[in-house]
Order: structure tokens, then C-alpha cells, then sequence
């Protein structure tokens, strides 16, 4: 990666924690501020997140490393466990008290994962300054936007006691619970078992907004259950779900949380994703890595993500995957362009005043018009304006299969669960 340097001039000071790169700029002068990406760059997302740190340093360049008359240099750093390849709450939360105690930093670009967000959020939020300003590519969850039954621990109230500092590009995971058991219902799946990865929030998160959105459809829910990411072995678990007669199984959490184990026993158990029992996940299994751990057992299985895929991106969107595609081996990343898009709304509040605060205040009254990933405004909740959703099927690689836009009675029937 060019242009890495630059990291000790004045006005600059690089963020001081292991997990942080050196400081990355390529403009004129000396950058005068920064901005980090947090994101986990070991474990399965690793090649995914790499790329979404390509396309933000893409987006930089683009923009001559400027927001407006303000200088920014980009620090990527990484929020993963290095035994276990995941994000971890303590390495999020010390990144973020990192981030906001260093002056230099007028934004983040993150997180990926919506649990080391609900972490980041509170303690960004009363950084000195006024707060400091956090624009996720990746996060689904509702409560971090928005009030939900399922926001047991955290919701927009207790995350942001000092006015909301956090907003996403992508849509949340009501719509994907809404696209998702639209496309179930096209395809002829009325019987359908969930199972959600243990422990984590945001898998049972996703499965209940599948669940809520697939009733207000007619689907029958024949199962709901979590599965173990350490165990070592499914087919017991599958065997269960077999016996509840589904046409339709949902996979609701991480390929990192031991999913490919999972996709290769569920076909192992009741047959390839093509035949009688399909297989649907949402966004946590749209990646690469799915295909490459999984193998052929992940061969027809339907994935949903937030958004757009880069194949359909217009205008700024195909420019920047263009680029992406000079850069990168194999395809490109579902996410990354979303990372980019991040990154212009973040160069854009900045370009308002050039402080925290005014970053903050500007967040919420963007506009974007012909950007990466479409049009769309920031909404008071921190959410896009806009919320496809696109479902691919996995082949060598994932491929679009239809773009969806859920009606907001689905929507609302997927955040109540």
C-alpha cells in the first residue's frame, strides 16, 4: 500500500495503540488531521476488510486527501482477537478510548461488526471535543439506530447520553430480515428452520427479524435454535432439524463463528442447497471466505447483504470497483464500496468546520447525491434513506440473484420480531 508515512509531523499525531498502522497520506504538506478505520483485519474478514481499507484509501486519494481546505492522513487500525480472528469488546472499547483521546482524530470509519460498535459508540460520543463522529459501512442491528424489542442491552438512548454521534450507509437489519423472507416466499419456502450462532446479539438479532417478517408473510417457522461455534460437529444438530421437515433453512450469524462447519453438515444431512432444503443467511455469510472454507457445500446456498452489490453500483460506485479490481485478487468485497461511501460522508461533515463537533452536527444533515452507493440522505436515527437489499447465490464466487425493496409494513414486522 503507497503513501505510508508522514506519521510525525505536527498536527497529526498518530494514534498510539499496537493496533493501529502507521499513518497513511499522500497529499501536499502535512495532513493536519486523521481519520481511522476500525475494522477486523485478522480471521476470515480479513480479506474483506482489507479491501474496505483499499477503498477508503481510494476515496482519499480521489479527493487529493482533503475535506475541503482540511488535510487528512488515514490510519487503519484493527479491532479482531488475534487467537480467534474476531472482533473482541475489550481490544473495541481501548481502540475507541484511543481514538477519542487523541486529538488528531476527527472521525472513524467503522465498525464492521455492530457488537464492537455498541462498545465504541458511548465512550466516542463523550470524547473531548464534542464527541467524535463514527460512520459504519457494515453494522446491521437495529438498536443501534433505532428502539427494538430485541435491545435488550443498548439501544440509541443509553449508546448516545450526549446526542447521537454514530450513523451507517447501509441499511439495518429489519430490512435484510424484510428482503430476506420476501425472496423465501418467491422461491416457494413456506417450512423454514433458524438457527442463530450462540452468544452473539447480533445473530439473534438477525434471526428475529427474519422470523417477524417471514410470519407477516404466511411462512411457517418450524424451528429456532442456536448453534454452538465450538463444537465439533453438527450432524446431531442437523439431524434435528431434519426431522422438522423444512424446506427452508436460515443461517443467522458469522462464517467466522464456525460456519462453514455448519453449511458443510447441513448439506452432509439433508442434501445440497439445490435440491429439497434450500439454505439462506443473511450478510455475515456474504463473503468470499464462505465459499472458500465451505468448499462445494456452499454451492447454491442464498445470501442476503445491506445494499447494493458491486456489480450493479452506477456511476462513482462502478468507478471506484473498477479501481478496486486493479488492486485486488478476485472479486471484490461486498462491503468495500460501502466502506468508500463511508469514508465521502465522514470527508464531507468534516469539510463543515474541521472540529469534532461540527463533524457531528454535519453527519446529520447530509446529502448525498450520485454517490458510490446511490443517493440517499442521513436520517435522524443515524440510518441511510434508502434500504435494497440484494441476494446472491453462491457459485466460484457469490453472484446477484435480485435486488429487493421491502415495504415498510414488512419492515416494521421484522423489527418486532
Amino acid at each position: 500500500m503507497s503513501g505510508e508515512g508522514s506519521a510525525a509531523q505536527p498536527g497529526a499525531t498518530p494514534v498510539a495503540t499496537s493496533t493501529c498502522g502507521p499513518v497513511q497520506y499522500e497529499g501536499e504538506s502535512a495532513a493536519e488531521s486523521l481519520i481511522v478505520s476500525d475494522l477486523p483485519l485478522r480471521g476470515a474478514s480479513s480479506n474483506r476488510s482489507q479491501q474496505m481499507n483499499d477503498a477508503i484509501r481510494l476515496v482519499l486519494r480521489t479527493a487529493g486527501w482533503r475535506a475541503g481546505v482540511h488535510r487528512i492522513g488515514l490510519q487503519a487500525c484493527d479491532d479482531s482477537d488475534a487467537a480467534t480472528g474476531l472482533w473482541s469488546k475489550p481490544i473495541c472499547e481501548a481502540n475507541a478510548t484511543a481514538y477519542a483521546s487523541d486529538a488528531s482524530v476527527l472521525g472513524v470509519v467503522g465498525t464492521y461488526n455492530s457488537g464492537c460498535a455498541k462498545a465504541m459508540i458511548p465512550l466516542l460520543g463523550a470524547a473531548p471535543g464534542g464527541g467524535l463522529a463514527m460512520v459504519s459501512p457494515g453494522n446491521t442491528a437495529i438498536c443501534l439506530t433505532q428502539p427494538s424489542p430485541e435491545c435488550s442491552e443498548g439501544n440509541p438512548a443509553s449508546l448516545c447520553p450526549n446526542g447521537r454521534n454514530y450513523a451507517r450507509v447501509v441499511p439495518n437489519d429489519a430490512y435484510q430480515g424484510a428482503g430476506l423472507a420476501q425472496f423465501a416466499r418467491q422461491r416457494g419456502i413456506k417450512r423454514v428452520y433458524i438457527l442463530f450462532a450462540a452468544e452473539d446479539p447480533t445473530s439473534l438479532g438477525q434471526a428475529r427479524t427474519f422470523k417477524g417478517a417471514a410470519r407477516k408473510l404466511g411462512l411457517k417457522i418450524v424451528g429456532f435454535s442456536a448453534w454452538d461455534p465450538k463444537a465439533a460437529s453438527y450432524r446431531g444438530l442437523m439431524r434435528h432439524v431434519a426431522g422438522k421437515h423444512p424446506n427452508g433453512v436460515l443461517l443467522a450469524g458469522l462464517t467466522e463463528e464456525n460456519g462453514a462447519a455448519v453449511i458443510k453438515d447441513k448439506v452432509a444431512v439433508m442434501g445440497t442447497n439445490a435440491g429439497r432444503v434450500k439454505l439462506l443467511a443473511p450478510d455475515g455469510f456474504a463473503q468470499q471466505s464462505t465459499i472458500e472454507l465451505a468448499g462445494s457445500a456452499a454451492r447454491g446456498m442464498f445470501t442476503s447483504v445491506p445494499g447494493r452489490v458491486p456489480l450493479n453500483l452506477l456511476g462513482p460506485g462502478r468507478q471506484l470497483v473498477t479501481e478496486l479490481q486493479k488492486e485486488v485478487p478476485g472479486s471484490v468485497e461486498l462491503f468495500a464500496p460501502y466502506a468508500g461511501q463511508a469514508a465521502a460522508v465522514l470527508l464531507d461533515a468534516i469539510d463543515a468546520g474541521g472540529t469534532r463537533g461540527s463533524t457531528i452536527a454535519a453527519l446529520f444533515k447530509i446529502h448525498i447525491r450520485a454517490g458510490i452507493t446511490g443517493s440517499f440522505s442521513i436520517l435522524s436515527s443515524g440510518d441511510p434513506s434508502i434500504g435494497p437489499i440484494t441476494v446472491s447465490v453462491a457459485r466460484k464466487a457469490f453472484v446477484p440473484v435480485q435486488e429487493l425493496h421491502p415495504g415498510q409494513a414488512l419492515v416494521s414486522a421484522a423489527r418486532r420480531g
